[in-house]
Order: C-alpha cells, then structure tokens, then sequence
C-alpha cells in the first residue's frame, strides 16, 4: 500500500536508488551486492564533469561484500561508475579494510573505524549498515533450512520427528519483537521459523 497523497503539489529534486541481493556462494560462503545510484531532476553544474542532465548519475556505485555463515566479512569490495570528482573511486579501495570485521553488534562503529572520514566514501560506508541487514536476511533463513534438513535426515525411517530446537529471537529489536508482542507470543508456541 503506498503512502497517502500529500496534501500539497511538489517538484521531485533528488532520488537515490539502493539495490542489494544476497547470494549463496559454490565455496560455502555468501555474496552480498549493493547498487547505489544518485540522480537530480534538474541541470547542474560539477567541477569535474560539466553539465550534468536530469537523470545522468551523480553517484554510481557498487559494493561486493564475502560472508561465511559466522556472519564475518572475508572480503570487500567495491567500484564507483559515477562520482562528483575525479579522485572520489580512490575510495573504494578502502573497503578492502573492512574484511574480518564481524556483522553483529558494534558493526557500524567497526565500519567507521576502518573507512570512515577521509579513510573512505561516505555513501559506500553508509550503505554498509543496510548490506549487514541483507546478509543477515540472507545467511540466518539458509541456516534454519540447512540445520531443519540435516536434523530430519537423521532420523531412522518411521520414526516420528523431534520438534526443532526454538529460534533465538531478537527480543526488543523492533516494534514486531516486543517482549509482550503477539509475535513474539506465535514463535514461542511453535510458529514458523522464517
């Protein structure tokens, strides 16, 4: 369902598109992709690339995140198509910095601390916090089916299946895990996993 109509007319200035997916690896490990990609509505003027036109690119960007199923970083990533400056894809080497950094608590402290200020991009550093999210959304449902199928493929033929052991959940992450949700009430009486 989209948003109400706004009660008053508006011109659109700027739009920022944020793409990401979430692969399985062949090796065992996970792929997470972002695509940012910035756009004005209107001509303006850059230092370094004249004109640019409603619509062209301001920001470009791609980031390659590695992840083992332990939720660490093995390798990053990342290649900028379009920038404000000719010396801004420079930074996108420092992203490299980011492997063996842990996705868990802390995780955007540990981001700043290895590409953050004049270390690294801004938006590429930014778009971390959101790629952690993916990685997760990625990694933990494939856990659930993988350790759900090994545990039914042990058992003897005809014997009846233990009930799988029940999913930690994030108590008090958000709206949803609220201690006394009714979410939370589902899942401790043996709701879905995913």
């Amino acid at each position: 369902m989209p948003l109400p109509e706004p009660e008053v007319s508006r011109i659109p200035l700027h739009r920022r598109q944020i793409t990401m997916d979430g692969y399985q690896r062949t090796d065992g490990l996970f792929d997470i992709e972002a695509h940012l990609v910035d756009t004005k509505s209107y001509p303006f003027d850059n230092m370094d690339r004249g004109t640019l036109q409603p619509g062209d690119a301001l920001h470009g960007m791609w980031v390659r995140m590695t992840v083992d199923e332990a939720m660490v970083i093995r390798a990053c990533e990342a290649v900028s198509d379009f920038t404000p400056y000719e010396v801004c894809p420079k930074a996108a080497a420092s992203m490299s910095r980011l492997a063996g950094v842990a996705i868990g608590p802390g995780f955007n402290r540990a981001v700043k601390e290895r590409v953050g200020g004049v270390l690294g991009c801004t938006h590429l550093r930014e778009v971390m916090a959101q790629m952690a999210t993916v990685a997760y959304q990625t990694i933990a449902p494939w856990k659930w089916r993988r350790d759900r199928a090994r545990r039914e493929a042990a058992i003897p033929a005809g014997q009846p299946a233990e009930a799988p052991p029940p999913r930690r959940l994030p108590i008090g992450s958000c709206y949803a895990y609220a201690e006394d949700s009714p979410v939370v009430q589902r899942h401790r009486s043996g709701g879905s996993a995913e």
